[in-house]
């Protein structure tokens, strides 16, 4: 994945694929976009807009 993927994927599949990654394979965001290049602040920011944010105690991205 790439930031224009990141940009123009539906944002619904985008949490699903994030947060499975997250929960099977990272420890964190930061090794997360780390490791497939894509800028953290994009990603938050693209997921907020469909109301989810990171949350770092469960590693996942929540409901507001």
């Amino acid at each position: 994945m790439d930031n224009n993927k990141l940009k123009t994927m539906d944002p619904f599949m985008l949490l699903s694929i994030v947060n499975m990654k997250l929960r099977d394979f990272y420890s964190n965001l930061d090794d997360y976009c780390e490791d497939i290049g894509v800028d953290k602040e994009l990603l938050k920011e693209r997921l907020l807009t469909v109301g989810y944010k990171y949350d770092g105690e469960t590693n996942s991205f929540v409901s507001l």
